[in-house]
């Protein structure tokens, strides 16, 4: 009885597959968006050594700062009775990721300069270059694994670390240096167009300010003015910008008459945040890219000079993410040739490039915000320059 029903299932299965088969022509297209059709055994043999390299550099180095950096720590989390728990998931955990970023452009180029000279060594890429393989086309698993690497930073940087370095700052500001700067004196701040704000005095720790003005002006004339004792953000409220003013008065402008409020509570929209009112050391690296983004664009509409080291921050998070494809390609060209004396020649010039890269990046960033260069070019400066020697490099390697 199960026979019949086992041929129709049988010819619907047939005619599935023969539909398949004539429909294989008209998706035949597809195959030439696919990027894994570039990926040959050549390519998959460099991308497991340069990507195993790299993340084996990145523990390796690591591990090592981690011992230092607790062994110099030590007495300080001992004097501010650190719990171990804070310790290892406050610190370390956030510790990590934000300096093996920081570090990526070194990992990449003691990777690249380690497993190519051993390549080297072993006559692989000679093999290679005789194989019909050109220099030009042996770097396309390292532009691969660049792709890999550069978007996996970018992630980092711009989503994931700033959060971890919330945490870490807080646990450094309770169990290592307690100098987080929690206080403001005499703040001054454009909150909107021709609304001009002052705090004489504020408390980050309970959010809340003394000896308050707000000012509104219209065509350069004072329309209305605000002043109150004391002035609290409201924490709870599930909207921004929520202030609590105490003791108030308003004084509006309407001519040449006057009219005056006061009282002793005000629910108002202030648009500004405890955030504008206080600034810390390394407060830039605690907002992810899209916050940097506002935090600019509103700052900027404020009128605030207190800016440029956010912009920077936020040019060097993208700009970073490009040079592991520069010192890829400067590490490639010098370590691939096969010369006596091992790589020891190669890992020096390669650690001095990393660190000169590092260093560059700290002096741009440096002059962008004390002499004036645009945040854009300080970004890039590091780029472009290790572009022109990559460019240099690649031209002198073998063919």
């Amino acid at each position: 009885m199960a026979m019949p029903h086992f041929r129709r299932t049988a010819n619907v299965a047939k005619k599935a597959v023969a539909l398949v088969k004539a429909a294989l022509p008209y998706f035949a297209w597809l195959r030439y968006i696919n990027p894994l059709r570039l990926i040959t055994r050549l390519d998959r043999y460099i991308m497991g050594k340069f990507i195993g390299t790299y993340f084996f550099a990145i523990l390796l180095i690591i591990s090592i700062s981690i011992v230092f950096d607790f062994n110099e720590n030590l007495s300080k989390f001992t004097e501010y009775h650190a719990p171990w728990k804070a310790i290892v998931f406050d610190y370390y955990l956030n510790f990590v990721p934000y300096f093996a970023n920081l570090f990526s452009p070194l990992f990449v180029f003691i990777a690249v300069i380690f497993f190519t000279s051993k390549m080297a060594a072993g006559s692989e890429i000679i093999s290679i270059m005789a194989a019909g393989v050109s220099f030009r086309r042996m770097l396309r698993p390292y532009m691969f694994s660049c792709v890999i690497i550069s978007a996996l930073s970018f992630t980092l940087s711009a989503y994931v670390i700033p959060h971890g370095t919330v945490i870490r700052q807080n646990f450094e500001s309770l169990y290592k240096n307690n100098k987080k700067n929690t206080s403001a004196e005499n703040v001054q701040l454009q909150v909107d167009k021709g609304v001009i704000a002052y705090i004489q005095h504020y408390d980050n720790k309970v959010k809340r300010g003394y000896g308050f003005c707000l000012d509104k002006f219209e065509n350069k004339k004072l329309v209305s003015h605000l002043s109150a004792t004391e002035i609290q953000y409201d924490t709870i409220s599930d909207t921004k910008y929520h202030w609590k003013v105490s003791n108030w008065k308003i004084r509006e402008m309407r001519g040449m008459r006057e009219k005056i409020t006061s009282g002793m509570q005000l629910d108002t929209l202030i648009q500004m945040e405890p955030i504008d009112l206080v600034y810390s050391k390394g407060q830039q690296e605690t907002f992810t890219l899209p916050e940097l983004s506002d935090y600019i664009s509103k700052q900027i509409n404020r009128g605030s000079s207190n800016v440029v080291q956010y912009q920077v921050e936020y040019h060097k998070r993208i700009a970073a993410s490009f040079a592991s494809f520069i010192l890829t390609i400067i590490g490639a060209s010098l370590s691939s040739r096969k010369r006596k004396g091992g790589m020891g020649m190669y890992l020096g010039a390669g650690l001095a490039l990393s660190f000169l890269y590092i260093m560059l990046q700290t002096i741009s960033a440096t002059f962008a915000i004390n002499a004036g260069t645009p945040p854009l070019l300080a970004a890039w400066i590091p780029n472009i320059l290790f572009g022109v020697v990559a460019y240099f490099c690649y031209r002198k390697a073998p063919n």
